[in-house]
């Protein structure tokens, strides 16, 4: 997949991860340590991106995952971890969807998010599911400009077939739905 965006008149591109690009999302996760520490509580660690290809729940194929990356100023700024088919067959599950600090508030987030629910949409999806941990202001903010609505917070009831973070297991989640179209 690719996408080729202009954002404020600077180029951005969405495109799938290659092996290659393991020390600049190794970046961006360590970067990103104020969201890893508020969703797991803990910083990045070394494995993260390996544990990206890997981590999937119960019933899903690795033919279902989609690692992309986003690329600013000719630089990996930004990582999506989505999930195609989660938690049902017209939906795509978003678990991980982060921009370097100094990229945030910039509006790449958000053309990227747009750009990739029109693809989504094209695929015949017609909601994107996510989740926010309580307390993660800035995340649930980025949701709302995106139309999401949330449900009730819930304790997380396993992190796929990875190991969770140190306090993952204590923190509760806000789900929430984007609709599609």
């Amino acid at each position: 997949m690719r996408i080729d965006l202009l954002v404020d008149g600077h180029p951005v591109a969405v495109r799938d991860l290659e092996p290659a690009d393991e020390e600049a999302v190794l970046a961006v996760f360590a970067a990103s340590d104020d969201w890893f520490v508020a969703a797991t509580g803990q910083p990045s660690a070394p494995g993260d991106v390996q544990s990206a290809y890997y981590s999937l729940p119960e019933g899903y194929e690795f033919d279902d995952k989609v690692l992309l990356v986003i690329e600013a100023a000719r630089e990996v700024v930004g990582f999506v971890d989505a999930l195609r088919g989660y938690p049902h067959l017209a939906s795509v599950g978003i678990g991980t969807f982060l921009i370097r600090p100094e990229f945030r508030r910039l509006g790449i987030g958000t053309a990227v998010a747009r750009a990739l629910s029109a693809a989504a949409a094209e695929q015949d999806m017609v909601q994107i599911s996510t989740h926010v941990v309580e307390g993660w202001a800035p995340g649930r903010k980025f949701l709302a400009t995106l139309g999401a609505t949330f449900s009730k917070p819930a304790v997380p009831g396993g992190a796929g077939n990875r190991n969770m973070g140190l306090d993952e297991g204590t923190k509760k989640v806000i789900p929430a739905t984007i609709a599609i179209g």
